[in-house]
């Protein structure tokens, strides 16, 4: 049996009944994805506030740093295609 001081870490996802896309609810520890998905539900979700959870070890996320946001945004500002003059908007359209 697997020594507690070995379980991964895992980030917990949950998608509500009011959203479309999962919210990070936090973290749990569990010696694999189908205990940490049951624990997930046991502590995140006691009170029927999610439909969908997501489990995912946190050492296979890979994300920026807040500290490297110009560094790593800055480079969107030379592709016009990401602006919204770029694209032509037709009539009747609002709040665009």
């Amino acid at each position: 049996m697997n020594n507690k001081n070995n379980w991964s870490l895992f980030e917990v996802f949950v998608r509500s009944k009011q959203g479309l896309s999962h919210r990070h609810v936090g973290s749990l520890r569990a010696p694999d994805a189908e205990i940490a998905l049951q624990n997930a539900r046991d502590v995140y979700t006691r009170r029927n506030e999610g439909i969908s959870i997501w489990v995912v070890k946190s050492e296979l996320i890979t994300s920026s740093q807040p500290d490297e946001k110009d560094q790593f945004f800055d480079p969107a500002l030379d592709k016009v295609y990401r602006h919204p003059t770029f694209y032509h908007i037709p009539d009747g359209i609002e709040h665009m």
